[in-house]
């Protein structure tokens, strides 16, 4: 019986799906023989003789090993002892969930989730206090870009609101105070989240916690950390601590290992830089004021030649960068930057994009990393919050046809992070039992697929492979969502199996 962690050597009798299926001339299964962590070959099921440990998928299915290519990986991993907010349907109703919510040992509560976009009422200071009391109460929502604090938790962090709302770099700050946990604790959090990660099926992710990552993900994998593959990125605050440090986009860091394998886990990734607000908080730069606050227009929380000094700085210093960019005027700004400076890198999220702009993403090299989920989950703030936007809202088909590269993430814990949950917005565009939204930006599942890996099952690519329990190419969109996972390789090595 195989085990995590084991090196297997052989994949029996399996059938692949996504990059790498176009070479196959039918369904019938395979066997994938590794080596090196790398796939050295691939025949008719039985033909070649087994090599090392053995894994019988037994006619179950095949895909590339996925990616998440947007999370913040504390934040994420911390989530699930904090109190979830999602089912609260005001402020009111928020509040009464953290009047009941466990303090915890550092004398705070904690809620996360929370949306008030959509809430008839708004948060305020003394209806949180009035149902707290004098415990630091801190609720965040859902896109991270808002806190809400109650009187004792603004005294305890130095801060002041009316309402008790924080926004933009005032929220980043509380989130990152939150986060900052006892390290032990938090590389613990990062552990069992990564394994949980493995189970469906991820193979590597991009991390974009609000710290010094290069420091943290030594000390996880000296932890024990082996579930896969990560690119952690880092803020314009430590970008020259990162040019005096050598660090340079896709080499390797220095972690400990003795295994010969975890030396290859850790990657240096881009600089990050947030250069507008988000939907929720109504806050993205948008080319039209939001409904009802005429003066509204979003914030550029990043001035455009402050922007572009930065991509020249990072540019000249070997450094890709991913630039934050909702609303249409931040996307337009971001592409001018990247236009103007020659960086390469991605824009993270592009959730409005002028007509005029989806050819200049394909034109410029500048990848979209997108998160198919946000596009179900915010199609009703959408029809409110940007009915008198012209531009296209949360595209794919659009973008890829205009010649952009996609790559899919979940921006967790906005979303859950699991890669089935991305292609199945991506693919069907709808999560309930509502039709799909904006059809048109629809993809394939083959074309969903490369969004979500960096590699293909071809003979001499790295062996991260996922063995799945359906044919995804038949699959609704619940099944998709809820696709069984039964094993997990990473460069050949078990992370996880049933």
């Amino acid at each position: 019986m195989s085990v995590r962690g084991v090196e297997i050597g052989t994949v029996r009798a399996v059938r692949p799906v996504g990059p790498g299926r176009e070479f196959l001339i039918d369904d019938e299964p395979v066997d994938l023989l590794l080596s090196g962590g790398r796939i050295v070959d691939i025949a008719p099921a039985g033909v070649l003789p087994a090599r090392g440990e053995v894994v019988d998928a037994e006619g179950a299915w095949a895909v590339p090993g996925l990616w998440d290519n947007h999370v913040h990986t504390v934040q994420w991993a911390l989530a699930a002892e904090r109190v979830p907010l999602g089912a609260a349907d005001s402020a009111s109703a928020a509040a009464r969930i953290m009047r009941d919510a466990p303090i915890l040992p550092d004398g705070r509560r904690i809620g996360t989730g929370f949306r008030d976009a959509l809430w008839p009422d708004r948060p305020s200071l003394s209806e949180l206090d009035a149902q707290t009391g004098v415990v630091p109460t801190y609720l965040i929502n859902a896109d991270v870009h808002s806190v809400w604090l109650n009187t004792a938790a603004l005294a305890r962090e130095g801060f002041r609101g009316d309402d008790g709302v924080l926004r933009e770099e005032d929220a980043f700050e509380i989130s990152r105070r939150l986060n900052a946990v006892d390290p032990l604790h938090s590389d613990e959090a990062v552990i069992r989240a990564g394994r949980a990660a493995a189970a469906r099926g991820v193979t590597g992710l991009v991390d974009f916690d609000m710290a010094w990552n290069a420091e943290a993900w030594p000390r996880r994998v000296a932890a024990g950390f082996d579930a896969h593959r990560v690119e952690f990125a880092f803020y314009p605050a430590d970008l020259e601590r990162a040019i005096a440090g050598g660090l340079r986009t896709g080499e390797l860091l220095d972690v400990p290992d003795t295994t010969g394998f975890l030396g290859s886990l850790i990657r240096v990734g881009a600089l990050k830089v947030i250069s507008d607000g988000s939907l929720g908080t109504r806050t993205a730069a948008c080319s039209h004021a939001y409904p009802g606050d005429p003066g509204n227009y979003g914030v550029l929380t990043v001035p455009p030649e402050e922007l572009t000094a930065m991509l020249t700085r990072a540019t000249g210093a070997g450094l890709e960068v991913a630039v934050h960019a909702i609303g249409d005027r931040a996307v337009t700004a971001a592409l001018d930057a990247f236009a103007a400076t020659g960086a390469t890198g991605s824009m993270e999220h592009a959730q409005l994009v002028r007509h005029a702009d989806l050819v200049r993403f394909g034109r410029l090299g500048v990848r979209a990393s997108v998160q198919p989920q946000h596009a179900v989950d915010d199609r009703d703030l959408v029809e409110h919050h940007w009915a008198e936007q012209t531009a296209i809202g949360y595209p794919l088909a659009s973008l890829r046809a205009a010649g952009a590269e996609l790559r899919f993430g979940s921006d967790a814990p906005v979303a859950p992070l699991d890669p089935w949950q991305a292609l199945s917005a991506a693919v069907w565009r709808t999560d309930d039992d509502r039709p799909a939204w904006h059809a048109e930006e629809r993809l394939t599942l083959e074309q969903a697929l490369e969004a979500s890996a960096r590699t293909s099952l071809r003979p001499g690519e790295v062996a991260d492979i996922a063995l799945i329990g359906r044919d995804p190419r038949i699959a609704d969109a619940i099944e998709l969502r809820t696709m069984p996972v039964e094993a997990t390789l990473l460069g050949g090595r078990l992370t996880h199996i049933v």
